[in-house]
């Protein structure tokens, strides 16, 4: 599998691809500069926050939902407006928001960490019903968040810890029962970075500083894996007609001469297909 540059803008630190169901368009972000970033054919769109921003959830065809520093902001696309929704962590100077994903419940769970990935700093959260909840707090960067195809388990990393959990989920996506280890990557030296599930309920695992995407099985086997240029692989997400194209964002951070290949999004067809991100319900 071949993986080619689908957008050549570099981001320092890209994050949050996700494709819109309805508009049939893929987005993502630049955390640390603020930007939203798309493309409608060859047009390349952006949009400048204001602050750090690195997720999002699709309401409608017009509207997403933002995870940024302060907390989630309602974005119109067409005009770029946006306005607070609810407030995370937004008395918290010290940090800012990085993994997040829409849940099958219609729910969105969106993580913090310190912004000098402070040990212990970030946490976990989930919007529902109109309200923030606290998942798990003390982790130092947080990241790995999807959910299996039924909705009823969920998937979380520590990438400073090397492994992926994964937890049991009632009828509502509320965690109901202690997380387990799902994969173990420490012996490899590889740090779990975003993470998608496909249509399969197996799992693939954007590996920072290992330029590849991983797939895993619902057991926790290593199946597969598309090697990418862009070293600092940080998250997938699946799009196009039939959801069997793989996007992948990559990051520059930490890099002191990065090449043309860094920090740009890529996209390589999977070998099995990924499902639509189901709406948030506000």
């Amino acid at each position: 599998m071949t993986a080619q540059v689908f957008d050549d803008r570099p981001c320092f630190l890209g994050e949050g691809a996700f494709w819109h169901p309805e508009r049939a368009q893929l987005f993502w972000f630049d955390i640390l500069a603020g930007r939203l970033l798309s493309r409608v054919g060859k047009k390349p769109l952006e949009w400048q926050i204001g602050q750090m921003a690195s997720a999002a959830a699709w309401v409608d065809a017009e509207t997403l939902v933002l995870s940024t520093e302060t907390g989630l902001r309602r974005f119109d696309i067409a005009t770029g407006a946006h306005e607070p929704l609810v407030g995370i962590e937004a008395d918290r100077s010290e940090t800012r928001c990085n993994d997040g994903r829409a849940d099958p419940m219609g729910g969105v769970w969106v993580s913090s960490m310190g912004k000098h990935a402070e040990a212990k700093a970030g946490a976990i959260y989930r919007y529902y019903g109109g309200a923030v909840e606290l998942l798990f707090p003390e982790i130092t960067i947080p990241n790995s968040i999807c959910f299996a195809p039924d909705g009823r388990r969920a998937y979380f990393a520590d990438t400073a810890e090397g492994r992926i959990m994964t937890v049991s989920l009632d009828a509502d996506g509320w965690p109901d029962a202690a997380p387990d280890v799902f994969v173990d990557l420490t012996a490899q030296g590889l740090n779990p970075d975003g993470a998608q599930t496909d249509c399969e309920g197996a799992l693939w695992s954007a590996q920072w500083g290992a330029g590849r995407v991983a797939r895993y099985m619902p057991d926790g086997r290593f199946d597969r894996a598309i090697a990418l240029a862009g070293r600092h692989c940080s998250c997938p997400a699946f799009g196009g007609p039939t959801f069997e194209t793989l996007f992948v964002t990559t990051a520059r951070e930490g890099m002191e001469t990065p090449d043309a290949g860094q920090g740009v999004i890529y996209q390589a067809p999977a070998g099995v297909a990924g499902r639509a991100e189901p709406a948030l319900r506000l």
